[in-house]
């Protein structure tokens, strides 16, 4: 952003215009006690050379994954970006537009949003796709109300333990002041079995929420598990990775009814954890129920081809007691970014994106598995990240890792407290087989120090 200077006397004009004679007359409804009592040092001013400087010599220090080798996952994910959705997507028509208020006038961004969802639908095998959400967390939970309203009556539902665990700490969140129980069913060797689901599901489950892969990068028997909740009259909501789309069947071939994803793989760069994107797209017979806004194709008064937003299904747009949901933005240029880089690659280009990151994974994991002290956690198929275990502290063996220049994984332990050793480790197709060596060889180097067995 610009930099903009208040002057003093834009200071003086903004105050007159208020009635007040000093800035702090603006904090006076502020409690004295909440003020903050300390000086805060701040020092002298800098020339717009020297603070440019200065500020760039801070970001440098950021060890992000421009400098080192990344092999971070569980829901974000350093794929590769064609540089063409950057120069499109920085069009200033696209890059500064907000939520289209008076759609109707705005073509061009209904026309891209149309494409979007008809992507989403291609990719996930479902009838139709909203136009898009935050991320992959609110979609879980947007899914969820989903899924409550649809199933009246039925109060409960059943998350596989399996499900990114700030995914169920979110439905957790928007569930609580709602009369709606979450149960987890906790997953055994890294998966959860239909029979587990099976032997869970009650008459008052509204649905169930699996993830494939799942958080552990472990294939869950989806067919089967989504079988076993349309049995007992409950709906099955999958989150899935839609990179694995290109290689994996499609969750809608499979039974899903609901269908949600976290969208930053598609063309969104990483950013510290946003702004990103998350995906929901349903069975034709739930679209009423469908949050957010649905962008339809019509034909105007003279024959030509348009847009218009079909559905609107915000509080923002209809009555609020017959809205689904509140959410005030669709994360457009994020969804727009996902379009361009589908479109870019192609059914053929994401399967070739998916097969390398798939077959590297696999790779990485083989060698790991043959140093002294690591074995592979969990032994079913996974995608593209995977699981260890160490014979060592964890954290410790990722600061060496660190040390030696590798982003080496994310330690779990901190959501799973049973599989404190363990590691879960992401490889998409940006990864060398330099890169995954030095990674392998850091590793080793690691679980030869005194300090990681401490």
């Amino acid at each position: 952003m610009a930099y903009i200077l208040n002057t003093s006397s834009d200071v003086r004009e903004m105050l007159g215009s208020l009635g007040l004679t000093s800035l702090e007359q603006l904090f006076e409804s502020i409690p004295s006690e909440l003020r903050l009592k300390r000086s805060l040092s701040v020092p002298d001013a800098m020339s717009e050379m020297a603070l440019t400087t200065h500020v760039s010599s801070l970001a440098a220090r950021n060890q992000g994954v421009d400098r080192l080798p990344c092999f971070l996952g569980a829901g974000a994910y350093d794929h590769f970006i064609p540089a063409a959705v950057d120069l499109l997507a920085s069009r200033s028509e696209f890059y500064t537009a907000y939520t289209p208020y008076q759609a109707e006038a705005s073509q061009g961004t209904l026309q891209a949003i149309f494409e979007y969802q008809t992507l989403i639908t291609q990719l996930t095998g479902m009838d139709v796709s909203n136009a898009s959400l935050y991320d992959g967390g609110s979609a879980a939970a947007e899914a969820m109300l989903m899924a409550h309203a649809l199933r009246e009556g039925r109060d409960e539902i059943l998350v596989a333990g399996s499900v990114h665990p700030e995914y169920r700490a979110t439905l957790a969140t928007y569930a609580a002041n709602l009369p709606l129980k979450i149960r987890v069913v906790e997953p055994v060797a890294g998966r959860v079995t239909a029979d587990q689901m099976a032997a869970s599901l009650t008459d008052q489950t509204a649905a169930i929420l699996v993830q494939q892969p799942n958080f552990f990068g472990q294939l869950e028997d989806l067919k089967a598990l989504t079988a076993a909740a349309q049995a007992r009259g409950a709906l099955a909501i999958v989150s899935v990775d839609p990179i694995s789309l290109g290689l994996l069947q499609r969750p809608g071939d499979l039974g899903a009814d609901i269908v949600i994803a976290e969208g930053q793989s598609l063309g969104n760069i990483l950013t510290y954890g946003g702004p990103y994107l998350g995906i929901l797209a349903c069975r034709e017979a739930y679209l009423r129920k469908l949050p957010g806004r649905v962008v339809g194709q019509t034909t105007d008064r003279r024959g030509n081809r348009c847009w218009v937003l079909t559905l609107q299904t915000r509080e923002q747009h209809i009555r609020r007691e017959k809205a689904t949901s509140n959410i005030c933005t669709n994360q457009g240029l994020m969804a727009l970014r996902a379009s361009m880089y589908l479109a870019l690659l192609g059914p053929q280009g994401l399967r070739d994106v998916a097969e390398l990151s798939t077959r590297k994974a696999h790779y990485a994991a083989e060698q790991l598995a043959q140093i002294p002290g690591v074995s592979v956690a969990f032994p079913g198929p996974f995608f593209k990240e995977f699981t260890i275990r160490v014979e060592a502290n964890a954290r410790k063996v990722l600061d060496q890792v660190l040390a030696h220049g590798f982003h080496g994984g994310i330690a779990i332990g901190e959501w799973y407290p049973e599989l404190a050793d363990t590691i879960l480790i992401a490889v998409t197709e940006k990864r060398t087989k330099e890169e995954i060596d030095g990674l392998v060889a850091a590793y080793r180097s690691a679980l030869q120090s005194h300090s990681v067995h401490e």
